[in-house]
């Protein structure tokens, strides 16, 4: 499978910028991920020779923090709340609708690039459970139904 294209200076500069300070790993994922949108797999080896790690060191904090992404983001972001508030009024159900209709698990992304489902663990919205953010757009009492008017709304704006 062919890796996607990802700014090889900008994942440099961030090492380099950030290398020497104490605990770098973390904000040089950050900032890699900031720039590029995840960690592209072909930048480990190249962190972990800069921080004098094994690869599996670095490929062990990616994939702990749920906030890292080894593959590129689609064009938009679902995040979906899983804090007990959203539990309690059937964010499971929601998810579940979710992710039959978008055809993806958490941390992937559907097959056109449009979209990426990733889970959050609160949204600051519990008034109005569950919720859902798009592009950092929140959503409340959001149904099955509703999550499809959303969807549909987000792509026929493309």
């Amino acid at each position: 499978m062919n890796q996607p294209e990802w700014n090889k200076d900008a994942v440099a500069a961030a090492i380099d910028g950030l290398k020497d300070k104490p605990g770098a790993l973390l904000p040089i994922l950050h900032a890699i991920q900031d720039s590029e949108g995840y960690i592209p797999p072909d930048s480990v080896p190249i962190i972990a020779k800069a921080l004098n790690l094994s690869r599996a060191e670095v490929h062990g904090v990616i994939t702990f923090y749920h906030y890292f992404r080894e593959t590129p983001p689609g064009k938009h972001t679902i995040h979906l709340c899983r804090a007990e508030s959203c539990q309690s009024m059937n964010s499971a159900g929601l998810e579940a609708h979710a992710k039959a209709k978008l055809g993806i698990d958490f941390h992937e992304t559907t097959a056109d690039g449009a979209f990426s489902l990733e889970p959050v663990y609160c949204l600051g919205n519990c008034a109005c459970s569950p919720a859902l953010a798009i592009d950092g757009e929140v959503y409340g009492r959001v149904s099955p139904e509703r999550f499809d008017e959303i969807v549909g709304a987000v792509r026929a704006e493309a």
